[in-house]
């Protein structure tokens, strides 16, 4: 089972794959032991936390795309 983080003081980082017209985008919390996405556009929805592995998994396959 997943931990779930307290994220008051969590640094939100930005997907680099952002720009500045309000595209979609997610932004990371990262220094967890879980990875914490959320809405970059509208945070107060949310967030999600992903496993490090799945998190890791997912991004090599976005990449290869």
């Amino acid at each position: 089972m997943i931990q779930v983080p307290h994220l008051g003081d969590a640094v939100w980082r930005k997907s680099s794959h952002s720009n500045g017209d309000g595209g979609a985008c997610v932004e990371v919390a990262p220094g967890f032991e879980v990875v914490p996405v959320r809405d970059s556009k509208d945070p107060s929805v949310g967030h999600l936390v992903v496993a490090r592995g799945s998190w890791s998994a997912l991004v090599s396959t976005l990449r290869g795309v």
